[in-house]
């Protein structure tokens, strides 16, 4: 046991927001909003530094101690990603309906590659084939690898209840 005496931490727990919501993801907010915000779908180590730098608050800092006027400046940010991020840094450019060059976080993200998937199969181009039939899709290979079907290793125990079906009908 240490010399020291354990510190009552319950006063500064009561300042501390567990949970910062942005858009529809819950955030933790124990963590630094660095870390925090690469936990959100879209955003990753370097535009999570990106975002703290554009709301000037201090990335190392933790999430859930924020003021509210801090907390509202990097919601901001994150909901006009696009105004603070060059366009080479986006994960939709040049849309295909819209044309536009737009970075999408979030639910917003999965909704979208589920689309772009679907309309790909639709229109049967080869990565749409691909994705039909469960097959790589990026140019992997396949010869040896990425074998899901079928059965691996070998079954011991229907060999033996085959083989104890040989020998009863045997008998």
């Amino acid at each position: 046991m240490s010399a020291e005496e354990p510190q009552d931490d319950s006063a500064e727990d009561e300042d501390l927001r567990y949970f910062v919501r942005i858009g529809q993801t819950d955030l933790d907010g124990t963590k630094s909003v660095e870390r925090s915000l690469a936990d959100m779908d879209g955003i990753g180590k370097r535009t999570a530094r990106i975002v703290a730098d554009a709301a000037e608050v201090d990335r190392m800092a933790t999430f859930g101690r924020l003021d509210e006027e801090d907390i509202e400046a990097v919601v901001e940010v994150v909901e006009n990603l696009h105004d603070h991020i060059p366009s080479w840094m986006a994960n939709r450019q040049r849309d295909f309906f819209t044309g536009e060059t737009n970075h999408i976080v979030g639910s917003d993200l999965g909704q979208k590659r589920t689309h772009d998937i679907n309309r790909m199969k639709m229109i049967n181009c080869y990565k749409g084939v691909r994705h039909k039939r469960g097959q790589k899709v990026r140019g992997q290979r396949t010869k040896s690898t990425g074998r899901s079907e079928g059965t691996i290793g070998v079954n011991v125990e229907a060999i033996k209840e085959d083989m104890a079906e040989e020998a009863g009908d045997d008998e």
